[in-house]
């Protein structure tokens, strides 16, 4: 009972006129986030966070929190059209979603689409509804040591889903670490690695860093592809008739890649660094497994396209609950909105949702209406949105990239913070190039003060490290710690003697 009367003062909270006036812009701002390959949410909330400012920080949120699912939606729309992801999650989109576009299906396929992400956003929101308070009560009982290896159990996700690359996935963690070390020591409160500025103290702000990677280092990898050079096939959506709509055999096939899509993609996306990339890859293997036609996958089979979907939009929902409860980010741009939190003073994690019941709620009542809102958009405007994504990378680029200078130099007025900027875009488009990963250096970037003082704290009230195997909860999280570790390891074992296998 107490968890519906949150909710419902979320929702007086996310209906107050000026929530719903940003929350209707960030739903917009998302989409066209989305369809324009070569952002996405990342980027598009590392951009536009020095905008937000001079709100107030619920509203703020709201618009940003709109953003990140909003972007979902709308990178489906490339995907089916150009064959491009207009995010990383949306790729398993291209397999079956092009296909059918060839074959004249590109509004049915849009449709469902959009219907999907509707069904696997309310049912990933009525989880985190109901969740969401239980997490944060089992959070209350953590302590030092469990929250610093909870943090390690995030950025080792990442390193795992990295598969045959994860030595590039500890690298890239490893240099958001060696980021966070800038500034005072907690210790000793001695400056490290400032160099005598004084801009420095305080440590390297993530916004820059996150603008640079995403924003500056996504653009520049779009360049070196050649796409502001191509002139991509694109396939019409007419907004009326029946072409546009989905006939009755393709809504009784698309229920239940709809209703698995959703619950895997929720769970998948509670899993801190796990996110909706996999979601949708694991939904899209499923659907392929449970069919009895697995010979269409690939060629335009509905299925291939709504799982995924809907997978992808129930991990972004997903995502927030342990963002929320335990103040881990999910992903790289639940990083991004973690950030955020910190810049209004706001903590997230077990006390969040007592101590700020109109900021926690009205995010997740804002969430639902959002929802709707997105819905709509897809189905009635999808000719809309689909010729934003013919806009020409050559001018979408610079307008961009000046974007991100403004963007950063705004927030401080420092141009040592644009320096690094833009520096960091130089960096982030070599990991993009060499298959490194730039979400793990963010994650580790905003997470390393946590890891550093929870760790530090650890070993003062214990005198050791036995804190981290004598409490049961600790000794959980480290037992988890160690399957993650050998995972990889015994994968790249495997292979290699499967190569020697076939020599």
């Amino acid at each position: 009972m107490d968890v519906f009367a949150d909710l419902i003062y979320g929702f007086s909270v996310a209906l107050s006129p000026v929530n719903l006036l940003y929350l209707a812009i960030g739903v917009l701002v998302g989409m066209v986030v989305g369809v324009m390959p070569g952002l996405g949410a990342s980027a598009g909330i590392a951009i536009l966070l020095p905008l937000t400012f001079s709100m107030d920080p619920t509203s703020a949120i709201v618009m940003l929190a709109a953003i990140y699912y909003g972007a979902m939606f709308g990178g489906t729309i490339t995907s089916v059209l150009i064959n491009t992801p207009g995010e990383s999650s949306t790729i398993a989109s291209t397999f079956d979603g092009y296909p059918l576009a060839q074959q004249g299906r590109a509004g049915p396929a849009l449709v469902l689409c959009a219907v999907g992400s509707f069904v696997a956003g309310t049912i990933g929101l009525i989880l985190l509804t109901v969740l969401a308070p239980a997490f944060a009560r089992l959070a209350q009982s953590f302590g030092p040591s469990e929250t610093f290896l909870v943090v390690m159990i995030g950025l080792l996700t990442l390193v795992v889903i990295a598969g045959g690359k994860w030595r590039y996935g500890v690298i890239s963690a490893l240099f958001g670490f060696t980021l966070a070390t800038v500034g005072v020591d907690l210790g000793s409160g001695d400056q490290r690695y400032t160099f005598g500025s004084p801009e420095l103290i305080t440590g390297i702000n993530f916004i820059p860093v996150a603008i640079g990677l995403f924003g500056i280092g996504e653009l520049l990898y779009t360049l070196h592809q050649g796409e502001h050079t191509e002139e991509r096939g694109f396939f019409r959506v007419s907004g009326r008739g029946p072409e546009l709509w989905p006939k009755r055999e393709d809504w009784s096939e698309s229920g239940g890649p709809m209703a698995r899509g959703s619950l895997l993609g929720f769970v998948v996306g509670v899993i801190p660094g796990a996110g909706a990339t996999v979601a949708s890859l694991m939904s899209y293997s499923l659907e392929k497994t449970v069919s009895q036609t697995p010979e269409r996958f690939g060629k335009g089979a509905l299925p291939g396209l709504v799982g995924p979907e809907s997978s992808n939009n129930a991990a972004s929902t997903g995502s927030m609950v342990p963002l929320l409860t335990l103040g881990i980010p999910g992903s790289a741009s639940t990083a991004v909105l973690l950030g955020a939190f910190l810049l209004w003073g706001l903590q997230p994690g077990p006390l969040l949702m007592t101590q700020n019941p109109e900021f926690a709620w009205g995010l997740i009542g804002s969430m639902y209406l959002g929802n709707v809102m997105l819905v709509v958009l897809n189905v009635f405007a999808i000719p809309l949105f689909a010729n934003i994504a013919r806009i020409p990378a050559r001018i979408m680029v610079p307008i961009v990239i000046v974007l991100c200078v403004v963007g950063t130099f705004s927030v401080n007025g420092s141009i040592i913070e644009t320096w690094i900027m833009l520096g960091c875009g130089v960096i982030g488009f070599f990991m993009k190039l060499y298959g490194y990963s730039p979400a793990a250096t963010v994650i580790a970037l905003v997470l390393g003060p946590l890891a550093e003082e929870t760790l530090r704290q650890s070993l003062i009230i214990s005198g050791g490290l036995s804190i981290f195997y004598t409490r049961s909860m600790s000794l959980l999280l480290l037992i988890i710690i160690g399957l993650l570790i050998a995972a990889p390891l015994a994968l790249s074992i495997y292979r290699r003697r499967s190569t020697r296998d076939d020599r």
